[in-house]
């Protein structure tokens, strides 16, 4: 079987690709498989690493301002559409394939598209709760669209074609052992709070966990890990300085760039507060988190809210808006919830009924039905 997965921009679109990828091979090792991306996206990084064949176009966004740059932008974005359809054409004329799965970003289109319009069998995957711009692009013509959540399925025009299957994420997040985790962490009954904005930070929500780290090294009783991000890690460690917080003298207190071993700390974790973009959501339904949400107000059409919508109506959620929560009223709302178990252990239930364990299962099965 030759598969195209095409995708761009953000881990949340590429990972989910690769994980089924890797179990397609897994399952079929004398399957060809094709990435299609942009020039300058992550999957540069991410799809070489992990052994498949890439080849990129050019894209780039459209923007919505109406000003004199944003027209200009706009040109040059439809010039490179043209020529990213004419390579895209050339690519699927020469690898063949029997399906094509796009999986997000504006890098997906073009390959959708014109493997629409080949007559090849393709699928488009959403991982967000509500239909991105390429995503609602191609609906209408695409033979399949996969989604993360059933309350999804009303956004799309055919609502037959589209097939639940949650958004793959690794068996790490679905099978961690929380007695095991933390007692490596060597914790023993004090909360654990895990809060992160993603790999580059958000200078404003750092801010705020400041104001909550000063207040929870005058409580005592939480243990918290924080990852500032890139950007964060640059002024941060001076900022939580600068508003008398020694955190040399708070172990508890685990500022950090990164963390690298987010499976085994939500294991451990009795919350998270994070954003709520469609990787995060995955991940903590996976783990059954209980969360804080603080979606990000600058993303388009607001999706990350909608996804936290979802899980709030689940009841596996608590969701802020940025501009109604500060480090004060954040820690209250942290503070009562870890108080009270029982909710907790609700939310737990909650976000676990959402997750689907079998995502990657679940799409390979309709690349095969696709393909056959």
């Amino acid at each position: 079987m030759n598969v195209i997965f095409t995708c761009g921009g953000t881990g949340g679109h590429i990972n989910p690709a690769i994980s089924v990828a890797k179990l397609l091979k897994e399952r079929i090792p004398e399957s060809r498989i094709l990435f299609i991306g942009a020039e300058d996206g992550m999957e540069n990084k991410l799809v070489p690493r992990e052994g498949f064949d890439l080849e990129t176009l050019k894209i780039s966004n459209f923007q919505r301002k109406l000003t004199p740059a944003a027209a200009w932008h706009n040109f040059t974005t439809a010039c490179h559409m043209a020529g990213s359809m004419a390579k895209a054409r050339a690519i699927i004329r020469d690898f063949r394939p029997d399906v094509i799965v796009g999986t997000g970003g504006y890098a997906s289109y073009p390959a959708l598209h014109m493997g629409a319009k080949l007559g090849v069998p393709t699928a488009v995957h959403e991982s967000n709760a509500v239909p991105g711009l390429t995503t609602r692009m191609v609906a209408k013509d695409v033979d399949a669209v996969l989604v993360s959540f059933a309350d999804s399925r009303d956004h799309y025009p055919h609502p037959e074609k589209v097939t639940v299957t949650g958004t793959p994420v690794r068996s790490e997040f679905l099978y961690g052992d929380r007695t095991q985790a933390r007692r490596a962490m060597g914790l023993v009954d004090e909360p654990l709070i895990v809060s992160a904005w993603g790999s580059l930070g958000a200078r404003e929500m750092n801010k705020k966990i400041a104001r909550f780290m000063v207040l929870e090294a005058a409580d005592g009783r939480f243990h918290h890990v924080h990852a500032t991000g890139s950007y964060g890690w640059r002024w941060m460690p001076d900022y939580v300085r600068e508003q008398g917080l020694d955190l040399a003298a708070h172990p508890n207190l685990d500022m950090r760039e990164y963390i690298f071993d987010m499976p085994n700390l939500l294991a451990a974790a009795d919350l998270i507060i994070c954003r709520a973009g469609a990787a995060t959501i995955s991940e903590v339904c996976a783990s059954g988190t209980p969360c804080i949400m603080i979606p990000s107000p600058n993303v388009t059409d607001n999706h990350q809210e909608k996804n936290a919508r979802v899980l709030e109506a689940h009841g596996a959620a608590v969701v802020i808006r940025e501009n109604e929560c500060d480090g004060d009223s954040l820690y209250e709302a942290a503070k009562a919830l870890l108080n009270d178990p029982q909710r907790l252990k609700e939310m737990r239930l909650a976000a676990r009924r959402l997750a689907v364990v079998d995502a990657a299962e679940q799409i390979l099965a309709v690349i095969r039905r696709l393909g056959a």
